[in-house]
């Protein structure tokens, strides 16, 4: 391996290493320098309950490939230099990328967008994304937040004030940390600002191809998390806090290319929309309904996609219409046509968003599928012509796992595990005994 030579150059003694987990939680290890460097030539052993446990590190109880039955082996992990960084806030430790492999590959986040981007290339066409994410930052702790009973968190800002120049100058030290720092570590990003909302930030990270993207984005929400704490500052991914607060986004942008070219632009069609783009996006907005678990995994997800808040609730498309769930972006033409998906929120796992998002278009481009409806004009919430997305997890997840589409594009063994654990997050959910029930029953009746 061309890599290894270069490596054992370089002065250092550990290195860390990680993997994803199914909710897209890196889940990692320090190697020691010499286990380091084998592990590029064999690989390393890692236990497959990563890809067998939810949030919480509590065990699925329902899945087939991991579980009390399988006694949680070692799967196989095999590490990608093409991902190798420098950690800059832990004095340059080199850092490195992996996926499963074997039977685990099959519903390893990574390995799955792997074989999608793989798909793509055996049809002649490159991917470009690029990830769009919105957070909000909180001056907690993990320790502040547990004595709170994870209640009432404390924002580091007050009140609305989105691209607020002043709200960017009395978070310099934080903001300067992370455009320096995450540009050190290999994660460009383009822009930076405050969104509307107490303590609610906005990055786009520059776009490369999928599996790059993908990597760029799941490592910018950890390097995030771990630079905030040196500030006192707990950023959360969480897709909606606060039922009074617009939720947070993971916005895609995407296109195709061949030799090149931007496969989306034609100037000579409408909006510019080449075939190519017009079959993509129609194959996206016709598996929209069925693929959403992969942009909308959790429970909270759903909170977000409410009307009137900054994130879609139909099936619809329009140009450069931000109250759509597909945007496409084409004023600008050549190189910068392209197309946002903005159901995503950032609670989303990186690499399943952008495997759903790619493989269902193209299944339209495969398809030679054409767009049904006209762009929506105005307000996609009052589209009453258009099809309303599943309203909770539960019902996502039916329509998922039914799904002959959904298995076509990502496989049985995907489908069925993350079905499986989707299905666990809403029993988790059904059997809890939240605060509002207990606000709205506990005196009253």
């Amino acid at each position: 391996m061309k890599h290894i030579p270069a490596l054992s150059q370089l002065e250092f003694e550990k290195a860390k290493v990680a993997v994803t987990d199914i909710d897209g939680v890196l889940r990692g290890k320090y190697l020691g320098r010499e286990k380091f460097l084998s592990s590029l030539e064999a690989g390393f052993g890692f236990c497959n309950v990563v890809l067998g446990w939810d949030s919480a590190d509590v065990c699925y109880d329902n899945v087939a490939y991991t579980g009390w039955h399988s006694g949680y082996p070692d799967a196989t992990v095999r590490l990608d230099p093409s991902t190798l960084r420098r950690i800059p806030w832990e004095a340059n430790l080199p850092f490195m990328l992996g996926q499963f492999e074997g039977e685990a590959s099959k519903i390893c986040p990574r390995s799955l967008l792997s074989r999608v981007v793989e798909r793509a290339r055996q049809q002649g066409m490159e991917a470009n994304f690029g990830m769009e994410f919105e957070w909000f930052n909180f001056a907690e702790t993990p320790q502040s937040w547990a004595e709170k009973r994870h209640m009432h968190p404390d924002p580091i800002t007050p009140g609305m004030f989105g691209y607020s120049v002043v709200r960017t100058t009395q978070s310099q030290p934080f903001f300067t940390a992370l455009m320096d720092e995450m540009a050190a570590f290999g994660i460009p990003i383009e822009g930076l600002h405050t969104e509307t909302g107490p303590g609610v930030f906005e990055a786009a990270i520059l776009y490369s191809n999928a599996l790059e993207a993908a990597d760029r984005a799941v490592l910018f929400k950890t390097a995030t998390k771990e630079i905030g704490s040196r500030f006192g500052i707990m950023p959360s991914f969480m897709a909606k806090w606060n039922p009074k607060l617009p939720g947070c986004s993971g916005h895609l942008h995407q296109s195709l290319w061949k030799g090149g070219k931007n496969l989306f632009d034609d100037p000579a069609r409408p909006h510019r929309m080449s075939g190519v783009f017009e079959s993509y996006l129609a194959g996206q907005l016709l598996l929209l309904p069925e693929i959403l678990p992969l942009f909308a995994p959790t429970v909270n997800s759903y909170k977000r996609l409410v009307d009137g808040y900054w994130a879609p609730t139909k099936v619809t498309w329009g140009v450069d219409n931000r109250t759509v769930a597909a945007r496409v972006i084409s004023s600008a033409g050549g190189k910068s046509t392209r197309l946002e998906t903005r159901v995503p929120g950032s609670d989303c796992n990186p690499y399943l968003a952008i495997s759903a998002a790619l493989a269902s278009g193209l299944y339209g481009i495969s398809k030679g599928l054409k767009l049904k409806d006209a762009p929506t004009q105005g307000s996609a919430y009052s589209n009453a012509n258009a099809e309303r997305l599943p309203r909770n997890l539960w019902e996502a997840t039916r329509r998922f796992k039914d799904s002959k589409a959904a298995r076509e594009i990502l496989g049985d063994d995907f489908v069925d595990h993350f079905a499986a654990t989707r299905e666990w997050e809403w029993r988790q959910f059904q059997d809890s005994v939240t605060s509002w029930e207990m606000e709205r029953y506990f005196e009253i009746i």
